[in-house]
């Protein structure tokens, strides 16, 4: 199907990614970008700031006629590729990050060169349900989910109470 929409990642310009989404909502594209709030330190002061979760990647649900508008926007550099074509992102993995980003997490995002560990499953709280990777990072229980076709995984803090393993699942 021609009009079928497909999510892809959008390699932005740094420091570009809140004007490349507002651009391409306002040419009726729809363009996620998951923000997460911080605390930013200068030499006079902190202030709470909102960021991009992953730097320079904006989400884009496009048909494929609309491919290269997205690329004609001032903004964008270029799309994500996997295996020699644009890395198609599935709607279920998009889900699940606006499902974590709702659920307003502790959360960083790191380049997915993290070891393999226990499959795991969230029992309880608002994340309940959320299956990843556990890993232990600076000695703190985290789990790892990985987004495929983009080379980056969330990793969130979650109390070891809250997960039991998922056996016979990578």
């Amino acid at each position: 199907m021609e009009n079928q929409l497909h999510w892809y990642a959008v390699y932005t310009k740094p420091r570009s990614e809140k004007k490349l989404a507002d651009r391409l909502n306002e040419k009726g594209i729809e363009a996620y970008l998951p923000m997460r709030r911080t605390l930013r330190q200068w030499s006079d002061r902190k202030k709470m700031v909102d960021e991009p979760l992953i730097s320079s990647y904006v989400f884009v649900n496009v048909p494929k006629q609309n491919y290269f508008e997205v690329l004609n926007t001032p903004g964008a550099v270029k799309y994500i590729w996997f295996s020699g074509k644009p890395a198609v992102i599935p709607e279920s993995q998009i889900r699940t990050l606006k499902f974590i980003m709702g659920s307003n997490p502790e959360i960083d995002c790191v380049s997915s060169v993290l070891k393999q560990g226990m499959h795991v499953k969230v029992v309880s709280g608002p994340l309940k349900e959320l299956t990843g990777e556990l890993i232990n990072d600076a000695g703190k229980r985290k789990v790892m989910i990985r987004l495929d076709h983009i080379d980056k995984v969330l990793l969130l803090t979650i109390s070891p109470h809250l997960l039991e393993e998922v056996r016979g699942e990578k």
